[in-house]
């Protein structure tokens, strides 16, 4: 039963992902989210059939996938600004679109359902980063976390400025914000890596998002449990943990609980199958 359960989770996933895109289309009549959302619904779902076939590099079909066609088709081609300046603009204009959709159900609402997924294999920073050698922390995590904190009140000061200055042509600045804004990421994500030896340093100290993702990631309907019968406490899945999550723990306030990403290493370095 339990293997017809992982067959069918690329075919549920799909399907998921298929309801949006249509209640997205039909209510805003734009036929643009039919093809946005079962595009994304499509990659992940192949990467989950993958991932299920035991292909190593599953997660990093879907982030390819999701990440280039955000950033190079939505970001680029269509000037969309898929960062969060892109959903604070779309948010005082009162305007339901593009980037507020986007954080709707990625940001806001996802997370209830698989927590910190889009970071694991969506988000195109991470997408980057993830090339880089430094695949597990090699030390305690830093605390300078609130930094996030600063980057998420820059952003929303930076677009509430424009708005109460009256400037002409927000929508160029904002095209503009998200060319500059993405090469910040990449240089601050890359040098950070390699400064702390942590491919994900960028996502634990300085990423804005993660002020909405931790709070709704909390309730997440989908997390890695531990069977603790069959944990020997090897250690081996907080060591291959890019994100320090104390996987072993199942209860909610577990260490870093809200940071998984849902990468499976820990799944598939386990040596008991506990998890």
């Amino acid at each position: 039963m339990k293997h017809i359960g992982k067959k069918l989770i690329p075919a549920v996933m799909l399907l998921l992902f298929e309801s949006v895109a249509v209640a997205l289309w039909l209510t805003k009549d734009n036929l643009f989210y039919l093809f946005n959302f079962s595009f994304i619904g499509l990659s992940v779902s192949l990467g989950i059939f993958l991932y299920n076939r035991k292909y190593k590099h599953a997660r990093r079909v879907v982030q390819l996938l999701v990440g280039t066609y955000m950033l190079i088709y939505l970001g680029l081609i269509c000037n969309e600004n898929m960062q969060i300046e892109g959903f604070w603009y779309y948010l005082f204009t009162g305007v339901f679109e593009a980037a507020t959709i986007h954080y709707a159900v990625a940001k806001l609402l996802g997370p209830l359902i698989f927590g910190r997924g889009w970071c694991g294999y969506a988000c195109w920073t991470a997408m980057v980063l993830d090339f880089l050698p430094y695949k597990t922390p090699s030390g305690p995590r830093k605390k300078i976390g609130w930094i996030r904190y600063i980057t998420f009140a820059a952003s929303l000061l930076f677009v509430s400025a424009l708005f109460l200055a009256k400037v002409g042509s927000i929508e160029r600045i904002m095209f503009w914000a998200f060319i500059v804004g993405n090469l910040v990421y990449y240089a601050l994500g890359i040098a950070l890596a390699f400064a702390f030896k942590d491919n994900r340093a960028f996502c634990k100290y300085i990423c804005p998002i993660t002020v909405f993702l931790k709070p709704m990631s909390y309730f997440s309907l989908f997390r890695v449990k531990c069977d603790k019968s069959k944990c020997v406490g090897c250690g081996q899945c907080r060591r291959v943990c890019p994100m320090d999550v104390d996987i072993t723990d199942n209860s909610r306030k577990r260490k870093n609980g809200t940071e998984c990403i849902l990468c499976m290493e820990c799944v598939k370095h386990c040596p008991k199958d506990a998890l």
